[in-house]
């Protein structure tokens, strides 16, 4: 995980530009920062994306990466200067086919300086040259690009773009993606998406990938390397693609027989949340050292530990899970993480009961009994945990803990309405954890502000659920279910 200290007056300038009305900033400068207060220089203001182009080639050998990227956008101000999030080296800078000044700044932040100002609400076209190693590039003490016998890997969160394409890296500016790569034939290059065609000429392959959904920019990835590639389509005809690095030695076998179910818990999953929302579903492993696993959208990525003690179809439903709740359904602000995390980690709570290796009720009771009330993990407020804690067990288990508690409190009835109607309301947008409150009172009819208070956001054990109170009143502890060590697994899958 990496870790970083926000000033508090960082955090007050960023709150402060949200609250700025648009037409006090409207003949100002593009804003270095999207506004997001656990990450104030994150993302860009000035400007909505709604394509990227992405076209690159990649040499494994010394990892170099050449790339020209267009970007499809309309302005949301007057602008005579905008920012991109991006860490390689730029050579050249076009907007509406003239050159452009360009300079890079702080960490991660190309500013660009078009030749005349761009008017408010127009469409303009950005084209960045760029070139570089991403495995040399750091910002703020860490990378994100991972290095790997064969290859390279773009899979983070909250931030992997700057090290392959310059965006405005938020979800709040979500968009389309076409990528394609030139990679040395024999290599493989994977992406998000449906894979539109791979053309072999003079020694190289060019792989192009197509994402037709709204997409947020850290759900983009790029994975080069040596692939075994498996093809399918789930029951309801999404095409399903994986990819595993040929060197994984003892974790294929586990790789493959978790990663194989992947559509079969695509619709089994649509039970609980309606029907799965892209063209293209699949997961891919490289041989990476890492720990963590990612909802890259349509193709999530998963690490060879994942597999390390045997098959994990948990982990698989908590990154397909993901693709309706963090993907569909993406952060207004990075604080409202709890949407994303809450809801995979009680998606494998609902595998479990179904692989019947632990019903909801019990992994419920075993999480909240584990943990006495003087213990740390219930000083971390799920519902807004602070960048330093965005990623803590306690979003997870505690935010699973936060629906069992919503779930007993209006029944199941509403409950699953909640889980299948959320998706469908903010489809390809974003929302906030207000606004799931607000939705749940408005499906159950009844008010819910206490229970929301209590679970995510006080610093102390709550009491235990009343359908709980029966089953943790005896002396004896909850046993752990069966399924329990491999849900604990993913805690950290997501914190870089």
């Amino acid at each position: 995980m990496h870790r970083r200290f926000i000033a508090p007056g960082a955090l007050a300038a960023a709150s402060l530009l949200l609250a700025i009305p648009a037409s006090a900033a409207s003949v100002s400068p593009g804003a270095p920062g999207i506004g997001d207060p656990y990450y104030p220089d994150y993302g860009n203001g000035g400007y909505d994306v709604s394509h990227y182009d992405l076209r690159l080639k990649y040499r494994p050998a010394d990892d170099r990466l050449e790339g020209t990227a267009t970007l499809l956008a309309r302005t949301t101000q007057e602008l005579n200067r905008f920012n991109l999030d991006f860490l390689l080296d730029v050579s050249e800078v076009r907007v509406n086919g003239v050159k452009a000044a360009f300079r890079t700044t702080g960490e991660h932040e190309l500013e660009i300086t078009p030749g005349k100002t761009l008017a408010k609400n127009t469409p303009v076209t950005v084209v960045v040259r760029y070139a570089g190693v991403p495995s040399s590039e750091q910002a703020y003490g860490f990378t994100s690009w991972l290095r790997t016998p064969d290859g390279g890997v773009a899979a983070n969160e909250p931030e992997a773009a700057w090290w392959w394409f310059p965006s405005n890296d938020h979800p709040l500016d979500k968009a389309t993606y076409d990528v394609s790569v030139q990679v040395p034939d024999g290599t493989q290059a994977i992406s998000n998406g449906t894979l539109q065609s791979a053309v072999s000429r003079a020694g190289w392959t060019r792989y192009n990938w197509r994402s037709n959904k709204p997409q947020a920019s850290y759900l983009a990835t790029l994975a080069v390397g040596r692939f075994d590639l498996t093809t399918g389509t789930t029951e309801s005809g999404i095409p399903v693609v994986n990819a595993y690095s040929k060197d994984l030695g003892d974790h294929a076998g586990a790789a493959r027989a978790s990663i194989e179910r992947t559509g079969e818990i695509a619709d089994w999953l649509t039970g609980y949340f309606g029907p799965y929302p892209y063209n293209a579903l699949g997961g891919y492993v490289p041989n990476t050292t890492t720990g963590y696993a990612l909802e890259t959208q349509t193709r999530p990525f998963y690490s060879p530990r994942q597999f390390a003690n045997g098959s994990n179809t948990s982990v698989v439903v908590h990154e397909i899970a993901h693709q309706w709740y963090g993907n569909l359904v993406s952060v207004a602000g990075w604080k409202d993480i709890w949407i994303n995390e809450g809801f995979a980690r009680y998606s494998q709570w609902l595998w479990s009961e179904h692989e019947g290796e632990g019903t909801t009720r019990e992994l419920a009771d075993y999480a909240y009994a584990s943990r006495p009330a003087g213990d740390p993990f219930w000083k971390v407020r799920p519902g807004d945990p602070g960048p330093d804690n965005q990623f803590h067990s306690a979003v997870y288990d505690r935010g699973a803990l936060a629906l069992q508690a919503l779930r007993e409190d209006i029944g199941d009835e509403d409950f699953f309405t909640l889980l299948k109607g959320w998706p469908k309301r903010y489809a390809h947008g974003n929302a906030t954890v207000a606004d799931f409150r607000r939705y749940a009172e408005e499906v159950s009819g009844r008010p819910l502000a206490a229970l929301f208070d209590t679970w995510l956001y006080q610093p102390s054990k709550p009491g235990a659920p009343a359908a709980a109170e029966a089953s943790l009143g005896t002396a004896k502890a909850p046993e752990q279910p069966r399924s329990w060590k491999k849900i604990a697994a993913t805690n950290d899958v997501h914190a870089h």
